[in-house]
């Protein structure tokens, strides 16, 4: 390895992460020049038989007004609607659709994975579109310019798929148990832990900066 890469593991129907986007793409922003930024979608919500939202609701009507405290994120009230009225919500969370939407465009749009990431959070979190419907992704098909056919025909393609399961067991060898988490990978074989949970901006450049500190003093 040549240059250190940015590892961060999230998951679309994550809160704590939806308040870590502005933190992360801040983190792009500021080093995408210098080193490669890889997103990998952990899975978190991977139910063998559809699970109404109903289940989680109550959870997520305290825990979203923490992580608004912690983040200054706001989530959008077409989002809320169906938090605070999941009797007439319709949606069944599911981690795999959007997973598979960001292994497409981290193929065709590589430099572009850390912002796609945070604009599937939006659409669900702010906008309140169903990330399990093909139709929540026609206006982010629409701003990052893909071919629509192309697009939802590797969103339905079995190859895709494998490959965000892929992502998802990645994520447990590398020993992820909570989202956000962000990694440094200085090696085949050398990892350093940045953000566990919600870390801000400064927290996290200051660790990133002593880490390549650090590897720099090794060589």
């Amino acid at each position: 390895m040549k240059n250190p890469i940015i590892i961060y593991c999230y998951d679309a129907y994550c809160g704590w992460c939806y308040g870590f986007s502005n933190v992360i793409k801040q983190l792009d922003e500021k080093y995408s020049k210098y080193m490669q930024f890889e997103v990998l979608s952990g899975g978190m919500i991977l139910p063998e038989k559809p699970i109404h939202i109903g289940v989680t609701a109550s959870y997520i009507q305290q825990a979203y007004k923490t992580v608004e405290d912690y983040s200054g994120v706001k989530f959008g009230k077409d989002y809320l609607w169906h938090i605070e009225n999941p009797t007439l919500s319709d949606w069944f969370p599911n981690s795999e659709k959007p997973a598979i939407a960001l292994c497409i465009v981290k193929e065709i749009l590589p430099n572009e994975q850390v912002k796609f990431a945070s604009d599937l959070q939006f659409a669900l979190h702010f906008e309140g579109r169903d990330l399990t419907d093909d139709e929540a992704y026609k206006h982010l098909i629409e701003k990052y310019e893909l071919d629509a056919d192309d697009f939802y025909t590797k969103l339905k393609s079995e190859a895709y798929k494998q490959k965000a399961y892929y992502e998802f067991q990645l994520c447990k060898q590398l020993q992820v148990t909570g989202y956000p988490c962000v990694l440094l990978q200085a090696s085949d074989t050398k990892f350093y832990l940045l953000a566990k949970g919600y870390t801000s901006f400064d927290n996290l450049n200051a660790r990133l900066e002593n880490v390549l500190k650090e590897i720099a003093a090794v060589k």
